[in-house]
């Protein structure tokens, strides 16, 4: 057991300079923590810096939402990861502690700041807020990925510490609710005050997506549907649309008036944004017609994946589609051979040694908001006004109304064809892909074609993790 504690503090670590990379290496005594650290208003606001970095980290990464969907195809070098092979087992089993790492962060933050005094109390109230939005995020996202997951409320700050088993999804999402509910309630202000920092707005989205989860996956029902569609309304005041759907994603106007929340990332500072694995290095085009089109890089770029051609019949289903060109781009050659086909959604900005993808993780947008009302409407039989919903999307990328088969099947249908366009490469795909496989609609594995009958949706759980801590019940099906 105590190695087992030890190794968390390794992995999780305790970071006294928070803003760095870099985790300090102390010894796993409470004291440290509790003694010398959390004396002032300070040591708060530097420390929840120290999460927002680590929550970006553990969010940069298709890995965990996007490689098991259906929008990659292998690129141009390197492998396929096990999840978009489907290979899935406890031996190459995807590890969680990088996420408990984080909760493990805001559980001391929730622990240590309420007892401090601020200058302001409304400053406390917005910080502990944010840190529980992060810290119900980031059980939401584990809950998406392996099911049952253990829920932690302590920091781990003792070699003592019993070793947790997984709790029950149904038990997970009420805890989840409840962290957005405390966080709604002590936001201090109701419009968003940085977009750069989770605010009640966000917790409003957040709220939204995890109500459409437990209705459709764990069979919550009309009232959480209903709920959803309140929730975007209150998550989507004071934003509006891009007129031009690129724009969402320029570095040029980051934050822009449809964003509602969005991790940062600056050159010098974190530029390794995951769309970089489905970017070409420049030598890979440099015998394409159209080279200068590409946002190819010198270095930093790896196209391990390409977007798939799943993904590229759904745009070109819409021949007037604005947001083909503004999502996938195919270098060509001599004769209109093909040479590779990239993303060009985040094209990253532009310095004169290299392009550096630099573009900042969109949590949640108005796009998205919209489509959360639609799929709620449409799942409660409401498709008139969920047609409407969806045609504020498909209006904006210029394929005119909805104009087909107008029963609630083929309405949600449609709205998961519109996401699948809408939030390409934006960590959507594969819950999206569960959402409506446990609704009913699709059946995911026809979706994805390296997936077959046997193969469970959620994830393993390391062995190596299991023969430490045998509380821990290995996952349905491996």
């Amino acid at each position: 057991m105590k190695n087992y504690c030890v190794l968390i503090f390794l992995l999780a670590g305790l970071f006294l300079l928070p803003a760095c990379e870099k985790l300090i290496d102390i010894k796993p005594d409470s004291a440290i923590t509790a003694e010398n650290y959390w004396n002032a208003e300070g040591d708060v606001t530097g420390y929840l810096t120290g999460i927002y970095t680590k929550y970006r980290d553990v969010m940069n990464n298709t890995y965990y939402l996007e490689d098991r969907g259906d929008a990659f195809s292998p690129g141009l070098e390197s492998g396929m990861s096990s999840a978009w092979l489907q290979n899935l087992t406890p031996q190459n089993a995807p590890n969680w502690l990088d996420f408990y790492n984080v909760i493990h962060h805001c559980n001391l933050v929730l622990k240590y700041a309420p007892g401090i005094a601020f200058t302001q109390e409304a400053n406390k109230m917005r910080i502990l807020a944010q840190v529980k939005f992060i810290r119900a995020h980031i059980y939401f996202t584990l809950l998406r990925c392996w099911g049952n997951v253990p829920v932690v409320t302590e920091p781990t700050e003792s070699a003592d510490m019993p070793l947790p088993a997984r709790t029950k999804a149904a038990e997970v999402i009420t805890f989840v609710l409840n962290d957005i509910d405390a966080a709604i309630s002590a936001f201090p202000e109701d419009n968003i005050k940085d977009k750069d920092l989770a605010s009640k707005q966000a917790a409003y989205a957040l709220k939204a997506d995890v109500l459409l989860w437990r209705a459709k996956v764990l069979n919550g029902g009309t009232t959480d549907l209903t709920e959803v569609v309140a929730a975007a309304d209150k998550a989507a005041a004071g934003l509006s649309l891009e007129d031009e759907f690129s724009k969402i994603f320029s570095t040029d106007n980051r934050k822009g008036k449809e964003v509602l929340f969005a991790l940062h990332f600056a050159k010098d500072e974190k530029s390794d944004q995951y769309s970089k694995q489905l970017k070409p290095r420049d030598i890979f085009v440099q015998s394409a017609l159209n080279k200068n089109d590409i946002p190819y890089a010198v270095s930093g770029a790896r196209s391990q994946y390409a977007p798939s051609d799943k993904l590229q019949q759904a745009f070109k289903a819409n021949a007037n589609d604005k947001r083909a060109n503004a999502s996938f781009i195919v270098a060509t050659g001599a004769n209109n051979a093909v040479i590779g086909v990239f993303d060009n959604k985040m094209r990253g900005t532009v310095y004169p040694d290299n392009r550096y993808y630099d573009n900042d993780i969109i949590i949640y947008r108005l796009g998205e908001l919209i489509l959360f009302k639609a799929e709620a409407l449409a799942a409660m039989g409401r498709t008139t006004e969920a047609i409407a919903e969806l045609d504020k999307i498909r209006v904006r990328a210029g394929i005119g109304n909805y104009k087909g088969a107008t029963d609630k099947l083929s309405v949600e249908r449609e709205i998961l064809n519109e996401r699948f366009r809408e939030l390409y490469l934006e960590l959507k795909r594969w819950p999206d892909l569960l959402r409506f496989h446990f609704e009913g609609v699709i059946d995911v594995r026809a979706e994805v074609a390296n997936m077959n009958g046997p193969v469970p949706l959620f994830f393993p759980i390391p062995k190596a993790q299991i023969d430490v801590n045998p509380n821990l019940i290995q996952t349905e099906g491996y």
